[in-house]
């Protein structure tokens, strides 16, 4: 499926379906020139919708109708290299308390929260294996 921006009634523009930017250039000019809500419609936008692109390409241009990738932009706080320390304290005591490798980690320069220590050990699966304790055996008293 294809839009088709109407220059005149003689001529028409194809736009494609899946070049996201000239659909949205298309419904703002359309929208300027002959109705936001006809553009709307046709492009299957809301009139919210309609406002923000317009809002965007008045602040940055073409530019910001580009879409961008969603999601944090911060770096990961637990890198490759922290995660392996995590693991590596588990593994030399699995007894310690997530706590206390945070505090280590810290120490030794390694900047991590206890909520992400505590990430890695169950996501690796390092929890620490409950204790079954057997129980003593009966004596048989014989008479």
């Amino acid at each position: 499926m294809s839009y088709f921006l109407e220059i005149d009634k003689n001529k028409k523009f194809e736009i494609k379906q899946d070049d996201k930017l000239a659909i949205k250039f298309s419904m703002i000019m359309e929208g300027q020139l002959f109705g936001r809500e006809e553009a709307c419609k046709k492009y299957g936008y809301s009139e919210i919708r309609y406002y923000q692109i317009l809002k965007q390409y008045r602040q940055k241009g073409l530019s910001g109708l580009i879409e961008k990738k969603r999601g944090s932009n911060k770096q990961p706080v637990r890198t490759e290299e922290k995660i392996k320390e995590v693991i590596r304290q588990r593994y030399l005591d699995p007894f310690q308390s997530a706590e206390v490798i945070a505090q280590r980690m810290n120490q030794k320069g390694m900047k991590i929260s206890v909520r992400s220590v505590e990430r890695t050990i169950t996501e690796y699966g390092l929890q620490k294996k409950r204790m079954f304790l057997t129980k003593p055996k009966r004596k048989v008293k014989r008479e």
